[in-house]
């Protein structure tokens, strides 16, 4: 994270000088991530342990490589399976979280999938659209569902989900993946007014370069979205706003949706 910078008055300007890096007062805490075999899952995973949370890894294959290279760099770091859209693996990998830190205090929720991209809404299958809301919908509910129990011990307990801008600007051929986004920001909201020791957030941002982004767009190659004519996020970047937003620091952010676009959205497309 950034350093803190002191102000003074020079000359009626401003100056900054540096102080002391900040502290997101996570060190020690108790995190599970679910999605967390790569892109902005392993990123946050990453992020946290190097703040000094102790971190569990959690995606359909428990992710033992990532865990172990955050072992190597001194964090304190598990892995466990679990298929985000059942009850009974979700509410398993919290309390797997719990039996191995002693608690709970940190929940991110990045498992998610796109689903038909490029596929008009009348062209999608049913079937294709419960998948992405089972996922993206219905496996945020699960985890909210085995997790807030054991949030509301913590001291400063707090939830992040992974949303998307496409929760609140549609690219056609998205139908789904749009639609499941925007019911997730909703659901952030329901879960924070009814659980209001907890703060609960969401973070949406434009395309991040990983390797769903990359697919969902057939992008290869070691150039990846160099020369795009719109600027890509690495999943890094990500993995900072959501740090900043589990934190204490950020202890009056709740039932919030932060947008990191580069300022898209603001944006209007009407010829005048």
């Amino acid at each position: 994270m950034q350093d803190e910078r002191s102000a003074s008055a020079d000359g009626g300007r401003m100056a900054f000088e540096r102080t002391v890096p900040v502290d997101l007062q996570i060190a020690g805490r108790a995190v599970l991530i679910t999605g967390a075999a790569g892109g902005i899952g392993g990123a946050v995973a990453a992020e946290l342990a190097a703040e000094g949370a102790r971190v569990a890894l959690v995606d359909r294959v428990a992710p033992a490589e990532g865990a172990a290279r955050l072992r190597a760099a001194g964090a304190e770091a598990i892995a466990l399976a679990a298929d985000a859209t059942s009850a009974s693996a979700v509410a398993a990998a919290v309390a797997g979280v719990v039996s191995a830190f002693g608690g709970l205090d940190i929940v991110v929720g990045c498992a998610g999938i796109s689903g038909p991209v490029g596929t008009g809404l009348v062209e999608t299958e049913p079937a294709q659209w419960e998948q992405v809301f089972a996922v993206n919908v219905t496996g945020s509910f699960l985890l909210l569902r085995a997790a807030l129990p054991v949030l509301e011990r913590s001291g400063a307990p707090a939830v992040v989900f992974v949303a998307s801008d496409s929760a609140l600007v549609v690219a056609p051929g998205m139908a789904a993946y749009c639609a499941s986004k925007a019911a997730l920001l909703q659901l952030v909201r329901a879960a924070s007014v009814e659980h209001p020791r907890v703060r609960i957030n969401a973070v949406c941002p434009s395309i991040v370069d990983t390797p769903m982004s990359r697919g969902d767009l057939g992008i290869d190659g070691v150039d990846g979205f160099a020369g795009f004519d719109f600027p890509v996020q690495t999943a890094a970047e990500v993995a900072a706003e959501i740090a900043f937003l589990v934190s204490p620091r950020a202890r009056a952010v709740d039932a919030a949706a932060l947008v990191s676009d580069f300022g898209y959205s603001a944006r209007s497309n009407f010829p005048a």
